[in-house]
């Protein structure tokens, strides 16, 4: 029986491998760029969004480089200190804001100016240890206006969403930098920041206090909609731990199950058209989010909450509620917001994949993607925005692709959308060895149909999804092994067009072998600068808020346009209801095969 190793294979076998691939089917290669030497131990690297800085996160602190010559400008050092999480974001002309989490779960805010790091806030301070609070995730919306960090203390999980003063930030920033110049000045100077606000902080739904689930007629007969869908949650999670409980193979018994903690999944939306919800954040200014979407696992409910200030008389320990409720018919299991945040993706139970249309309050389209395999592990949009000549084609022409991954290691496209035939295709067959199954499929968005796969083994290449054909494929050096192939460091550059991805260890089979080699080392690979990709280069806008929509002022009008789609897409939407019933008994074939072969197993 083949046993399979973590440890990525050599550089010069995977090189081997590549080249032996390319000669039969003539796909070609990219060499490296450049490559520069890491700081000791680093975990994370993430590339601002004009391009001209990279945040690496690393042992004693954090560091910003200039992602042109590939120079430290500025760090941040403390000692015992592991950044394993980094996020950076361009906040005015040369304020960059920078969001880490450490290895002990400290979620921290700074802003990079002037060739300077400084610390504005600890998010989650550990002033009493009986009540440590650990930060799981940390996220900065673009611009960094808001923060969102999921947090677990003594067994709870709750997502808080912060606003960032960061207009008061500048200002002190400034003071601090001008009082530091004055020749009078001792030198040091101690900044009060303007402490951040929490917006919202949002739980796991449960179920209000007296509300019988054991009745199912209770349960369908209540009122309240969103206690209705809640109990729905409820029931499903209840029935799946009595259904598969634990089976303890040493002792011959069943164990007591056990419920495993909930995770958040959660996505900030922008101003979308008129559709209920974002008409009451008119007094956000252009381009912020208003909103943030959440879903928990182990749920069919995707909860959308307005990103408002709570009032002053409001009591501290009222739960928010949520101000939109997308239900869905399946456990939700991953998800994927388009750039405009329009269209909000999930991957659901039985193989289904739900695309939720913002501006109109409706799914886009429900496809089934694949009833025999596993189920989806993430998923992503392939282009970032709808491609439209004029503004009225933006809300009757509403196409999306989507990349969809499974756990098994099969990809999947879908390209589906309103009055059009919903398309899926098998991207790739299941991996028969276990180094080819992919740890990165990342959609390039400077790369029309072209997604990034890296695999176990190390192997890298550039896929086009749409012809299901090997582009490129992307070769080190050969002295040296990727780092972490199950879990790569890497980001990708859009405005110069260059991916940056960490390498490991120098090759223990190569001669000249030194300490200093066996630092961690920066590959560098320019798409723009290769002849391969000239027919898939694509400008981007600058922000996602450059994008045509459409945006009714009116609800009536809102309803005309929207019959007005209903009528031009009449003939397509015939074929599609053909195509469904088509697919709807043929799924129901393939279900009840898959049924039979399991209760005859």
């Amino acid at each position: 029986m083949s046993v399979y190793t973590r440890r990525s294979t050599p550089d010069s076998e995977m090189e081997a491998a590549c080249k032996t691939e390319t000669s039969k089917k003539k796909t070609a290669t990219l060499e490296l760029a450049g490559v520069t030497q890491l700081p000791e131990s680093t975990n994370c690297l993430a590339c601002s969004e004009d391009g001209r800085y990279l945040s690496l996160g690393h042992s004693q602190g954090l560091s910003v480089w200039c992602a042109s010559s590939l120079s430290r400008v500025a760090e941040w050092l403390q000692d015992r200190l592991e950044i394993t999480s980094i996020q950076i974001t361009w906040i005015a002309d040369m304020f960059y804001l920078l969001g880490t989490v450490d290895d002990m779960g400290v979620a921290r805010v700074f802003v990079y100016h002037c060739e300077g790091i400084h610390l504005l806030s600890a998010i989650n301070n550990m002033e009493n240890i009986n009540k440590r609070s650990i930060c799981l995730t940390f996220e900065l919306s673009e611009g960094g206006d808001y923060g969102a960090a999921s947090v677990s203390c003594s067994g709870a999980l709750w997502l808080e969403v912060y606003h960032f003063p960061s207009e008061s930030w500048l200002k002190e920033l400034e003071m601090a930098l001008s009082q530091k110049q004055d020749p009078n000045s001792s030198g040091d100077v101690e900044v009060k920041w303007t402490p951040i606000a929490v917006v919202i902080r949002i739980k796991p739904p449960t179920i209000p206090a007296g509300t019988a689930l054991d009745d199912p007629l209770v349960v369908l007969q209540m009122t309240d909609f969103l206690t209705h869908c809640l109990a729905l949650d409820v029931d499903t999670r209840s029935s799946r731990q009595w259904e598969e409980p634990a089976f303890d193979t040493d002792a011959g018994k069943t164990k007591e199950t056990i419920e495993s903690p909930r995770r958040c999944t959660h996505h900030f939306l922008l101003p979308c058209g008129q559709f209920p919800g974002d008409s009451k954040a008119k007094s956000q200014p252009a381009g912020l989010p208003v909103a943030v979407c959440v879903w928990w696992s182990g749920s069919h409910n995707l909860l959308q909450y307005l990103l408002q200030k709570a009032p002053k008389n409001k009591p501290a320990d009222v739960e928010p509620m949520p101000d939109v409720l997308w239900p869905n018919a399946k456990e939700i299991l991953c998800s994927a917001v388009s750039r405009c945040t329009r269209y909000v993706a999930l991957g659901l139970d039985d193989g289904l994949v739900c695309v939720w249309d913002r501006q109109l309050g409706s799914p886009l389209s429900v496809v089934l993607v694949s009833v025999t395999d596993t189920a989806f592990s993430c998923m992503q949009f392939v282009d970032y925005w709808p491609v439209s000549a004029n503004d009225s084609q933006t809300f009757t022409e509403a196409k999306v692709n989507l990349l969809v991954l499974c756990k098994s290691g099969t990809i999947h496209t879908v390209t589906t959308g309103r009055g059009i035939r919903s398309c899926t295709v098998q991207l790739t067959e299941r991996p028969k060895h276990s180094g080819d199954l992919p740890t990165v499929t990342a959609s390039v968005p400077f790369l029309h149909s072209l997604s990034l796969v890296v695999q176990r083994n190390g192997k890298m290449f550039l896929q086009d999804v749409i012809n299901k054909t090997t582009v490129c494929f992307l070769i080190p050096t050969p002295t040296h092994l990727i780092g972490t192939p199950c879990n790569p460091v890497y980001a990708l550059n859009t405005k110069q067009q260059t991916l940056f991805i960490k390498a490991g260890d120098q090759d223990p089979s190569c001669s000249g072998s030194s300490k200093e080699g066996n630092q961690s080392q920066l590959f560098t690979f320019r798409f723009g600068e290769s002849d391969i990709f000239k027919q898939y280069i694509v400008s981007l806008p600058d922000s996602p808020q450059q994008q045509k929509t459409l945006s009714c002022v009116t609800l009536e009008k809102a309803c005309n346009v929207y019959l007005q789609q209903r009528v031009a897409s009449g003939g397509e939407r015939n074929k599609a209801i053909t195509q469904t019933w088509r697919q709807l008994q043929e799924t129901a074939v393939m279900v009840q095969q898959r049924h039979s072969r399991a209760a005859a197993s």
